[in-house]
């Protein structure tokens, strides 16, 4: 047998379970009604919880060795060229790549957890965006609340949401 109480709803039978403001942000950045920003060049420095040294260091480097290598064993115009060729491949294909999958890290780290999202938010990595049906723009950034950003959109199920309508 249980305790008296034990396991009951603290909102009385048949009341929904509070709602979570991080769970609020997901569902409306899965509905693309909410776009979630991250500071790239701080998220992908040594120190961060998503930093990936493999991803930054061994292109540069085999772009480098190979400029090298080919200055020191053919000539330097031919390592001016492999420099050249290389740096055009680390803008073009291997950057754009280490930007999205720092982005999708981040965000997967960020929406795990509360305290996560919070500890981000609090240091500027974050913001947030909505563009309203009615065409409005909102922004949150690391001076603004969050969670009153989350709580007063349109259809997020808070009782701000619909204040917010109303003004």
């Amino acid at each position: 047998m249980s305790a008296p109480g034990a396991g009951a709803d603290p909102g009385g039978p048949g009341a929904p379970p509070p709602r979570d403001e991080l769970q609020a942000l997901r569902e409306a950045i899965d509905a693309g009604q909410v776009r979630l920003g991250v500071h790239i060049r701080r998220m992908n420095s040594p120190g961060s919880p998503v930093y990936n040294a493999a991803e930054n260091i061994l292109p540069a480097a085999l772009v480098l060795g190979g400029s090298f290598a080919g200055s020191a064993l053919v000539h330097w115009y031919l390592g001016a060229a492999v420099l050249a060729l290389g740096c055009w491949w680390w803008i073009g294909h291997v950057q754009p790549k280490v930007r999205d999958a720092v982005y999708e890290r981040t965000a997967l780290y960020a929406l795990s957890d509360v305290r996560r999202f919070d500890a981000l938010w609090g240091s500027g990595v974050l913001s947030l965006y909505a563009k309203l049906p009615d065409g409005e723009e909102r922004v949150a950034t690391r001076q603004d609340s969050w969670r009153h950003f989350v709580r007063c959109l349109p259809g997020s199920g808070f009782p701000e949401a619909t204040g917010a309508a109303e003004s």
